[in-house]
Order: structure tokens, then C-alpha cells, then sequence
């Protein structure tokens, strides 16, 4: 099986290329798929959410869509996935396509399984928009049930293997449960403010960052809530976490006097101008960043400056 190892590991580094660059995918970053060899290989198949290439003898990638709000619900995990994943359970269920166990993609699992197969599960956050799980396992096939069991691996190991314990499953979910929360979390203050960072103004969503104002240790203030969080631009994101840039608890925006202070050309004196300024905010006050957490970040803040 050395050229499906080589070509499974070429997808696997052009998915982690991507979500580097972009975050999450979109659908149409997964339908453009990649070249091996010079031949284009998809990732996935839109029509179906279990994929295997014709040039592979075992699958390659799994996918949940995230349901647009309104639009029919096909299968259970569009629904349960996220739930168990917050919940903490060591592993998440993903049903079968269709009704009949031994059709050819529920085939597919169950030789994943068997082999030890990893693929790449493409779980949705947002409508069109999916977070990849890299690698991903089947580590239980139920046919009587319609669903298999998908366990994942922590990224930063350095061997493809299902991972065999308790403890290395949950401490993997821990850690798919961090990347999704900040996914998610995300998505929601994108958007809440129309795509733009609260400073600058800048559109650009590979530029923007979710902001947390009270940090997300925090147990009681660090939910992961659109009230909780800001979109800032990376460089504008960066100044905050280090407190030389500060928003008070009405929205006014502070530049240190360390900043203030220095003259070093256009990225510095861009900063600078934003001193005093207010910043962008929701159209919904629901949205709204919180003045409680504003004014104790701004404490913070005060001291540092």
C-alpha cells in the first residue's frame, strides 16, 4: 500500500497548508482538491460525506455538514456530533449513509477500521465552512445501529496510529474541543460585526482574528460568547493580548504610552491613530461587547501602560 501511504499523506499536508492559510475551508476549498503526480485528486465527494478516490484502496475523508438554520436534518450527527464533542466523551458517532450496513461507503468504515486506516474528518462549523480533523480513526462499526465510531488522534503526534487508550482518546477530544470552541467562536463575532475588525475596519477574514476580552481560563467570564469577544486584525489582535492597545467600557480605544512614545514607521503609526477613537461595534445590542469585561480588562490594561 506504499502509494496509497504516499498519496494519503499528501492530501493530509495540503489540508494542514490550507487550514494554516484560511482557518477553515470552505466547500470550495474541498471540491478544488490537489494535485499528486500530476493528477488532481478531490478530497471529498460533494454529494456523499464518505470519500475514497478511485486511485485509493481505503478512504480518505468523512464529512458533517453544519445545517443551514431552517434546512432539513438528514442524519443524527449533523446534530449529536458537536454535542459530544463538548460533553467530552472519547469519541463521537457518525451514521451510515443510507439504510443498508453493507453498502459501499459504510464498506469503506468498516475497512478503515479494520486496517487502522487514518483519514481526515471534515467536521462543519458553520454553514459551508468545515474544520479538519487530522487524523481521524474508526474505531467501532455498528451495524445494527447504522453508525461508526470516530476517535481521533492528538496533531501533534508524530505516528499515524489509532490511538488504543481511554486516556490518549479524551486527551484527543480535549483538544478537537478547543480547536472547535475557537472555531465556532469565531464564526459568530465575524460576523456579528459584518466581517470587519472593530478598530480598523479592515474586511479581510483571513486577516481577522476573534479576540477574547476576558481570557477564555477565565472560569467565570472566559465563555467563549459573542459578548466575550471582538474581531481585530492580527497586528491589532497582538497589541491587545499584550495590553499596549486597550478598549474601555465605552468602546473607546487606548494606545500605550510605550506606542505613543516611539516613531517607526507606517504599521506603528497606524496604531497610533487609532488612539481615542471608538471602535466599530454590532448592529445587534446583543452582540455587544460586554462593558463589565471591557472595564476589567481595561484595569489591566491601565496597570501595564
Amino acid at each position: 500500500m506504499a502509494d496509497d501511504s504516499a498519496l494519503r499523506n499528501a492530501a493530509f499536508r495540503e489540508v494542514r497548508r490550507l487550514a494554516d492559510v484560511n482557518g477553515d475551508l470552505t466547500g470550495r476549498d474541498l471540491r478544488a482538491g490537489f494535485q499528486f503526480e500530476g493528477e488532481r485528486i478531490p478530497l471529498i465527494n460533494p454529494q456523499r460525506g464518505i470519500f475514497k478516490p478511485a486511485q485509493m484502496s481505503f478512504l480518505l475523508s468523512i464529512r458533517t455538514v453544519y445545517p443551514r438554520p431552517g434546512a432539513r436534518v438528514w442524519y443524527d450527527d449533523q446534530r449529536n456530533v458537536h454535542r459530544q464533542i463538548y460533553e467530552g466523551d472519547e469519541a463521537v458517532d457518525y451514521a451510515f449513509m443510507g439504510q443498508k450496513a453493507d453498502a459501499a461507503e459504510n464498506r469503506w468504515l468498516r475497512e478503515a477500521m479494520e486496517n487502522g486506516v487514518p483519514f481526515i474528518y471534515f467536521l462543519g462549523t458553520a454553514p459551508g465552512m468545515y474544520k479538519a480533523l487530522i487524523p481521524s480513526f474508526v474505531i467501532g462499526w455498528d451495524a445494527a445501529g447504522l453508525k461508526a465510531r470516530i476517535a481521533f488522534a492528538a496533531e501533534e503526534e508524530t505516528q499515524l496510529k489509532v490511538p488504543e487508550t481511554q486516556a490518549e482518546r479524551r486527551y484527543a477530544l480535549r483538544k478537537v474541543q478547543q480547536r472547535l470552541h475557537q472555531a465556532t467562536f469565531r464564526e459568530a463575532v465575524i460576523t456579528a460585526y459584518r466581517g470587519r475588525c472593530a478598530l480598523s475596519g479592515l474586511r479581510e477574514p483571513v486577516l481577522l482574528d476573534a479576540a477574547h476580552i476576558i481570557e477564555d481560563k477565565h472560569e467565570q467570564l472566559g465563555q467563549p460568547v459573542v459578548q466575550n469577544g471582538i474581531p481585530l486584525a492580527k497586528t491589532h489582535h497582538a497589541a491587545f493580548d499584550a495590553h499596549l492597545l486597550g478598549i474601555d467600557a465605552d468602546f473607546r480605544i487606548h494606545i500605550s504610552h510605550r506606542i505613543l512614545s516611539q516613531k517607526d514607521g507606517p504599521t506603528l503609526e497606524a496604531l497610533k491613530r487609532l488612539h481615542a477613537n471608538r471602535i466599530y461595534l454590532p448592529s445587534r445590542g446583543k452582540d455587544m461587547p460586554d462593558r463589565d469585561r471591557l472595564a476589567m480588562r481595561f484595569e489591566i490594561f491601565k496597570s501595564r501602560s
